[in-house]
C-alpha cells in the first residue's frame, strides 16, 4: 500500500482539548486512512540545523508550552517509538549523504502528538519524529522530504505538521478570519494546486502579506509543507480537505500530498 503525504497544521495545543470542525475532521482522516505501519512526523517544534530523528523504543509526551489550562498538562500520548524505521531513515539519508543525528529521549513535541492524538487516539502505531531547518533553502528542504519518499510504498505515512498562517502576535477574538490571512492562503493554494514550484520556492518574495503570515520568528512552521510536498514529488497532485481558522488569523488546513 502506497499512502499519500500530508500537510498538517497542529494549531494551539488547545486543539488537543477542544471538539470543533477541525479536531473532528482529523479524527475522520485518521478512520478513512489505511491504518500504517509506522508514522514519520516533520515538527516544526524541532528545529534544527542539524537533521535529526529520534530512535527510541517508546516515546514520552512533551508538554511544551505554558500558561493553559492545568487539564492539557495530564494529556499524554504514549506512542512506540520504532528503532528500526529509524534505521531505515538513516539509511535514506546516508544514501543521500545527508548529515543526520539520531537523537534519543527527546519524546514528542505537541506539533505531533496534539494531531496525533485526534487521528489515532489509541497511539498505537509507531511514530518517529524528524527536526526541520527554518534556514535552509526551500529547495533543499523539499529535497529532503524526497529522500524518504520511498517509506510511503513500504506503509509508512509521512506527516509535515506547521502551520502556513502562524503569527501569535496577530491573534485576535474574532470569529471571521482576517482578510491578509485569506488572501496568503489562497495565493498559497492556488501554487499548490499547480504545483507550481519556482512561485511556492519564492513565497517570501512574492506571496501577498507574508510578513504578517510567515514572520521570520515563525518561519519554522511554514517550511514543513516542503519537506511533505518533496515526498510527494513523483505524484505531484495536491489537493485542500480542509480550511479553518481561529482567533482571526491561526490557519487551520490540510493538504493531501499525493
Amino acid at each position: 500500500m502506497k499512502l499519500p503525504a500530508f500537510f498538517i497544521a497542529h494549531g494551539s495545543p488547545l486543539l488537543a482539548l477542544e471538539d470543533n470542525e477541525y479536531t473532528r475532521f482529523l479524527a475522520r482522516l485518521g478512520e478513512d486512512l489505511e491504518v500504517p505501519r509506522g508514522i514519520v512526523v516533520f515538527s516544526a517544534h524541532w528545529d534544527s540545523p542539524e537533521q535529526l530523528l529520534t530512535v527510541d523504543e517508546q516515546h514520552e509526551t512533551q508538554h511544551d508550552f505554558y500558561g493553559f489550562p492545568e487539564e492539557i498538562y495530564s494529556l499524554t500520548y504514549p506512542a512506540p517509538g520504532d528503532p528500526a524505521l529509524s534505521r531505515r531513515i538513516s539509511e535514506l539519508f546516508k544514501d543521500h549523504n545527508l548529515p543526520h543525528q539520531p537523537v534519543l529521549g527527546r519524546g514528542l513535541d505537541h506539533g505531533i502528538w496534539v494531531i496525533l492524538q485526534k487521528m489515532f487516539p489509541e497511539a498505537n502505531i509507531p511514530v518517529v519524529a524528524l527536526s526541520v531547518d527554518s534556514l535552509r533553502s526551500p529547495h533543499e528542504q523539499y529535497q529532503i522530504g524526497q529522500m524518504l519518499a520511498p517509506l510511503r510504498e513500504e506503509g509508512i505515512l509521512l506527516i509535515g505538521s506547521g502551520g502556513l498562517v502562524h503569527n501569535l502576535r496577530l491573534l485576535s477574538e474574532k470569529d471571521q478570519p482576517e482578510a491578509w490571512a485569506l488572501e496568503f492562503d489562497a495565493w498559497i493554494a492556488k501554487r499548490l494546486e499547480a504545483w507550481d514550484l519556482p512561485e511556492l520556492f519564492a513565497f517570501e518574495k512574492k506571496a501577498p502579506h507574508v510578513r504578517e503570515a510567515v514572520p521570520s520568528y515563525a518561519r519554522e512552521h511554514f517550511v514543513p509543507l516542503f519537506y511533505a510536498m518533496g515526498a510527494a514529488d513523483e505524484g505531484r497532485r495536491a489537493g485542500l480537505m480542509i480550511q479553518a481558522y481561529q482567533y482571526g488569523t491561526l490557519s487551520l488546513n490540510c493538504w493531501m500530498l499525493d
